[in-house]
């Protein structure tokens, strides 16, 4: 006897409900990642992109998933930081489809038929395949002393009070991570490395610059009143567009301008 429609779907359901259903097999999505390679091992070799593919299927939503599956399961000497994978460290900041963005907050573009083509950080001294020397940046940032600075401290031993309004004045400026992805996008910072300080540590030095509680502004000021330090930026604007945490260095940078032309 011929089992009914009806029987059949009520027996499909058992079995599903029971895990007995046979596992669907999907048709992998392969996604091509084109990935700068460089080793300091073999400098006579010249820099160039190697091809790796990575099914989607079996590989999380970022790019820097992407990255780990290769280096776990195609080639381990693939070299990369990261550490967090919460757009908190600023690690994994890397060149990924012609944007400098941090990997692990940058989603893959799940369309197979287009390349993504992966980048350290440009106009970089290049340690390793995407690891950038980021020394300089550091530096420059270490030069802006970027701590609270008072001649006296509260008499109980406590904390520098501020104002709710005062501490507004922080935000959008405290919030950066350091990823150097503003700083490696501007021209002029290609250029100008050694004297010009660059997006990310202009917006840091404007943070320390208007913290209430500082006592150092007048310092701060004559730090950056050269030719160099802050006016080799031409408001061309790549850091803001750039940034990762949606964060303004341009408008800080124009603030600083407007804080040295009325001091």
């Amino acid at each position: 006897m011929m089992m009914s429609g009806i029987l059949k779907r009520n027996i499909a359901g058992v079995v599903a409900r029971r895990g007995l259903a046979t596992e669907v097999v999907q048709e992998p999505r392969l996604k091509t990642f084109k990935i700068y390679r460089w080793n300091p091992d073999h400098p006579a070799d010249k820099p160039k992109l190697q091809e790796f593919k990575v099914d989607l299927n079996k590989c999380g939503p970022m790019v820097l998933d992407a990255l780990l599956k290769i280096k776990d399961e195609q080639d381990a000497t693939l070299t990369l930081r990261r550490s967090c994978r919460e757009g908190i460290c600023g690690s994994c900041a890397m060149n990924i489809g012609g944007r400098n963005t941090l990997a692990c907050l940058c989603k893959i573009d799940t369309d197979v038929s287009k390349q993504t083509k992966i980048y350290p950080l440009p106009h970089m001294y290049i340690v390793k395949d995407l690891v950038p020397d980021l020394t300089q940046f550091y530096k420059q940032y270490k030069s802006v002393q970027p701590y609270l600075q008072r001649s006296k401290m509260p008499e109980d031993g406590k904390e520098n009070l501020q104002s709710i309004e005062d501490r507004k004045k922080l935000d959008g400026l405290y919030e950066c991570i350091l990823c150097a992805c503003c700083s490696t996008s501007c021209p002029s910072y290609w250029w100008n490395q050694e004297q010009y300080l660059g997006p990310a540590v202009l917006m840091q030095a404007y943070r320390w610059l208007i913290d209430s509680r500082d006592e150092a502004s007048k310092f701060r000021k004559e730090m950056l009143q050269n030719s160099m330090s802050l006016y080799r930026c031409h408001t061309i604007m790549n850091c803001t567009r750039t940034c990762p945490k949606g964060l303004n260095p341009g408008y800080a940078i124009a603030e600083i301008k407007k804080a040295l032309a009325t001091s």
